[in-house]
């Protein structure tokens, strides 16, 4: 008896058999995907490896981030990309043939399958029931050089799914109420495993946005059964061979269960400037926007576009609203354009950007200055839109359409009578997924003046004494430390230059302080580190010289990083302890290896002559590659 999660963790485990929930596991990984913005540095670290052709199934790399061409830079990084996945047996979606998360759960995802993504939305594939786990780009890299991916066994939580979403509700309210229940903590060290009657009442897209969301959850990923609600997508896919049933055998299988009627639902929104800061769209009616868009690999499917096209159809966009549309994928743009609906979209107002991340990952489309600007995408950080001050509030298509007709929040049932998007056969075209050749030992790796060598890798120090750069408060996400935006993102092939940037919209001088300092520690407080996994959150520090980082706790992602570029990851064993520590207070860690191995590290703050224990609390590979100086160091002494 096992759920699907324990189904595929079972199947894929490297050695022994299912663990207790917190104990080491390594997996084997069928597939991989990358994203421009993290696969540059993922695919330099895969050629550190010196391994001449990937060991997955299936391994793609992807153009979706990068996207403004304003420079050499971003086109620089996309030649290198294609030239890499040329020869080292990599498929290469190109730019413009839509999101990584959009075009894998069109065309690859398949259920029971295991894939790791350097992206944290990577479990959006869990929508047809592949275990699909957002990791670091060298995590990744490992994978497809055939190495497990070592992560802590989850907890498996069941939502039980039961009645019917009603009319202009839809699957991104189901988890905007999750996120209100259990916050943006409430799944550190869990999976969300969906059943229950009203996963039928799902389609495939809907389950997916579900699933992309759950990252904002902190969990290690969300998945949903094999179903045939599952089949009947992969068909219209042309995929009907990659189908097969794959659900839990019993409620009783679960750690716990979470019920959730669907049919009590209401529209929700997330509010400045956390995902879970979730309310009614009613408790804003009539608060003014001036911004709306619709997209991100949250909610830019064919079904998410085409209802927002029904509910605009013969309207006008309200004229203070400047509304904007972001298709998924080059499969959906074609079909809108096809069937009449992006025509639709053009006539309402909408401005229709090209298949890409774009303002999700502050690409593009910043809002003026103190805007209220409504998305239907899964993260509101501030300043992440673009725009330090202006307030992002978090939708769903249905109450995108709203605001963007009336100019103001807007509860979507009020638009009328209910919108039927029945599941329509796409138009197939994979001429944009370049597949590599047989033998690709030949290829010239393309390699522009952006790309820098990887930061110097030592093994830890066994004593470290050094200043606390810098003390944060509670839920720092990757964007404080390594923030996005097209001034930063295309720089990251280049750690020298974009660890400029590192913390500067916290303090901006930390990056001057840290190599004044000759480096040094920084403090953190409750989930350091959630949001993006992009690893150079982890790279850029190192390269100013951070080597230890001391937290109450922190993001799973985040903390895997870390530990693969040699920064100790230590928690308060105390957390009240995090009280006696300042920024510019000098820290001393005595006899680091015997601490890390042990579990328990002493800590010194020589500044105010106080003692404190800090907790390293990870499993015995993780340490081993810790003690190394991360994984590149760990694999290449093995």
């Amino acid at each position: 008896m096992a759920t699907v999660t324990q189904k595929i963790i079972s199947g894929h485990l490297a050695e022994g058999s299912l663990p207790e929930a917190g104990e080491e596991i390594a997996l084997r990984i069928d597939q991989t995907l990358t994203q421009d913005a993290t696969g540059t540095m993922a695919y330099l670290e895969f050629e550190a490896l010196d391994i001449p052709r990937v060991k997955t199934e299936l391994s793609v790399s992807y153009v979706d981030h990068n996207m403004l061409q304003t420079d050499f830079r971003n086109a620089d990084d996309h030649d290198y990309l294609k030239s890499v996945a040329a020869k080292y047996g990599i498929l290469f979606s190109r730019p413009g043939n839509g999101i990584c998360h959009q075009v894998h759960l069109e065309r690859f995802a398949v259920p029971g399958r295991t894939l790791l993504g350097s992206d944290s939305h990577t479990p959006t594939a869990g929508g047809v029931g592949s275990l699909a786990i957002g990791a670091g780009g060298l995590d990744v890299a490992l994978a497809m050089g055939g190495k497990p991916f070592t992560m802590n066994m989850p907890e498996v939580v069941g939502v039980k799914l039961t009645g019917k979403l009603q009319p202009w509700i839809s699957a991104k309210d189901v988890i905007l109420e999750l996120l209100r229940i259990l916050k943006v903590k409430g799944g550190v060290g869990k999976v969300f495993e969906y059943f229950g009657p009203g996963v039928e009442t799902l389609e495939v897209p809907e389950r997916a946005t579900i699933t992309n969301m759950g990252a904002e959850l902190g969990a290690t990923t969300s998945v949903f059964p094999s179903d045939e609600k599952t089949g009947e997508y992969l068909w219209l896919q042309g995929r009907a061979d990659s189908w097969k049933e794959l659900k839990a055998d019993s409620e009783t299988d679960f750690s716990e269960i979470i019920e959730l009627d669907l049919s009590g639902i209401e529209p929700n929104v997330a509010r400045p400037h956390m995902p879970d800061q979730v309310c009614k769209v009613s408790e804003l009616e009539g608060k003014k926007a001036n911004q709306v868009i619709v997209g991100s690999c949250t909610n830019s499917s064919y079904r998410d576009l085409m209802t927002v096209a029904l509910a605009l159809k013969g309207k006008k966009v309200h004229p203070d609203v400047s509304f904007c549309v972001l298709p998924g994928s080059r499969q959906v743009y074609e079909t809108l354009a096809r069937n009449g609906a992006l025509a639709d979209l053009v006539s309402a107002g909408a401005r229709i950007l090209e298949a890409a991340c774009g303002p999700c990952i502050g690409m593009g489309q910043a809002p003026r200055s103190g805007a209220v600007t409504v998305r239907t995408f899964n993260r509101n950080f501030r300043g992440r839109c673009g725009t330090q001050d202006a307030e992002a509030y978090l939708v769903s298509p249905e109450t995108a359409a709203a605001v963007a007709l009336n100019g103001t929040f807007s509860d979507p049932r009020k638009l009328g009578g209910a919108i039927k998007v029945p599941p329509e056969k796409p138009i197939i075209d994979d001429s944009m997924v370049t597949r590599p050749p047989e033998d690709g030992s030949l290829t010239e790796i393309v390699r522009g003046p952006n790309i820098a060598p990887l930061p110097e890798l030592r093994p830890v120090e066994d004593r470290m004494e050094k200043e606390v750069l810098l003390k944060t408060g509670d839920n720092v996400t990757t964007d404080h430390i390594m923030p996005a935006g097209a001034k930063i993102l295309p720089l990251r092939s280049n750690i020298p230059a974009i660890s400029e940037y590192v913390y500067v919209n916290v303090d901006p001088e930390f990056p001057k302080r840290a190599k004044e300092k000759g480096g040094g520690f920084i403090i953190g407080g409750e989930n350091y580190g959630q949001g993006s996994s992009r690893e150079h959150a982890a790279i850029a520090p190192l390269y100013l010289g951070v080597r230890t980082v001391i937290a109450k706790n922190f993001a799973r992602i985040h903390k895997a990083n870390l530990v693969n570029w040699g920064i100790v990851p230590l928690e308060f064993e105390n957390p009240s302890d995090y009280d006696l520590v300042e920024q510019g207070d000098v820290i001393s860690l005595e006899s680091l290896e015997e601490g890390i191995r042990s579990g328990k590290v002493k800590a010194v703050n020589k500044t105010k002559g106080k003692e404190f224990n800090a907790v390293c609390s990870l499993g015995g590979k993780s340490k081993e590659v810790l003690l190394a100086g991360g994984s590149i160091m760990h694999a290449k002494s093995a």
